[in-house]
Parts: structure tokens; C-alpha cells; sequence
């Protein structure tokens, strides 16, 4: 019977959980919560969602029906309950390195957060704005500190190519520090400033046919 292109399987789409999982699986085969122990304990929670346990269950899921890993075993034991060990499959395999060179080769547009909120940070006075980043930069300075603690207790021990995360996230979030406080200097400078009647102004010179909106003017929350 010949198959149509209903019938063909979706390609899994690659995400970091999925990475973290077929990367476990290299070292060999492991049941999820020994998955989701070695994340925590090697720090790779840092740049990877591990919290939920249920996200790293559907990820393994969707591994297991894609064909990238396999059922090696059940394991039994009185004092757990029944944990299933899984293992790379050949397929899995051809796809980490698939998703791996991809990942790093190409940027993407994650569309995090922080990115969002500026885009509409005018909708907050200039007051409130530098209150807000100036919490983010004491979040951001607590982070700092502690992801180079991490480097300083384990550049000694460990080769630097497995923390190459930790020096991503201090060039980061150091950068993001630097230009939020670039930033709140303007602000509390009133170089960088605006007003209800400024946005007004832009609003309707951006918008000369406002019949399709259901108010006639911009205003704040």
C-alpha cells in the first residue's frame, strides 16, 4: 500500500529538554528520575527547565514515539515504585547530532520575556520604570554573583568545555547588567523620558486612519 503524506510521522521538533534527554542517554540508559537528578546535580537547570517532573515525562514520551529512544528495561524495587530505563536508539542518535550542530550553528528568536515587557515599557511613567529595572538589576546582580561562584568552585576541578554555560550566562548577564544600568543613569538623569501627550502624538502620526480602532486616542493603562 503506498503510503501518502498523512500517513508519514511529523519530525520531532528539537527543544532543550529533548537535548538534555537523548545527551543523558549517550552516557547510558536511565530511568527519568535519574534523568532529572543528574540535570540538577551537574547544574544544567541553569539553562534547562527540569523543575516539572510532568514536562520531563512528555518529552520522554514524545522521544519514545518518535523512535529516538527505546524501552531498555522496568526495574522493580521495593522501596520505589516500577521505573522504566530507557536508551538511545541509532536514530536518536543521528538526530542529537542533528540538534546539537543546529542549535549552536544557528541563532533563534526564543521570544523570551524581558524582551516583550520593554516593548511596552511606556505604558509604566519614568518613575515606575526605573522602580521595576532597578529590582531587575538587583536580581540580576544576585545572579551574577552566583553563576560566578559556580565557575570559581568548579574551574579547578572540572575541564572548561563543561562549563562553557556557566561563562555563557556570566557574559549575559553581565552585558543585560551593564545596559540596564545605562539605562536607569538616563532615567534618573531625564535624558530618557516621556509623557502621556509625547506618546499621544507619535500614536497618531503612525495611525492617521484610526476608523478601525474602537477608541479615538492612546492612553496608559
Amino acid at each position: 500500500m503506498t503510503s501518502t503524506l498523512s500517513d508519514v510521522e511529523p519530525k520531532l521538533r528539537p527543544s532543550p529538554l529533548a537535548l538534555a534527554v537523548l545527551s543523558l542517554l549517550v552516557i547510558g540508559p536511565l530511568h527519568p528520575y535519574a534523568m532529572q537528578r543528574l540535570l540538577k546535580m551537574w547544574g544544567k537547570d541553569q539553562v534547562i527547565n527540569v523543575g516539572q517532573r510532568a514536562n520531563l515525562y512528555k518529552t520522554i514520551r514524545r522521544l519514545h514515539d518518535a523512535g529516538l529512544i527505546a524501552v531498555r528495561a522496568t526495574e522493580r524495587d521495593q522501596q520505589f515504585p516500577e521505573r522504566t530505563v530507557y536508551e538511545l536508539t541509532d536514530a536518536g542518535r543521528g538526530d542529537l547530532q542533528d540538534w546539537l550542530t543546529g542549535m549552536l550553528a544557528v541563532p533563534r528568536n526564543e521570544f523570551p520575556q524581558f524582551p516583550a515587557a520593554l516593548s511596552f515599557i511606556m505604558l509604566l511613567d519614568p518613575g515606575q520604570a526605573q522602580a521595576v529595572l532597578e529590582r531587575r538589576a538587583g536580581h540580576l546582580r544576585e545572579n551574577l554573583a552566583s553563576v560566578e561562584r559556580g565557575l570559581d568552585n568548579y574551574s579547578a576541578a572540572l575541564p572548561r568545555v563543561t562549563l562553557l554555560e556557566d561563562e555563557y550566562l556570566c557574559a549575559v548577564t553581565a552585558a543585560e547588567l551593564s545596559w540596564i544600568t545605562s539605562i536607569l543613569d538616563d532615567l534618573r538623569s531625564g535624558t530618557l523620558t516621556w509623557s502621556y501627550d509625547e506618546l499621544a502624538g507619535v500614536a497618531a502620526s503612525f495611525l492617521p486612519d484610526r476608523s478601525f480602532l474602537p477608541g479615538s486616542s492612546f492612553r496608559p493603562p
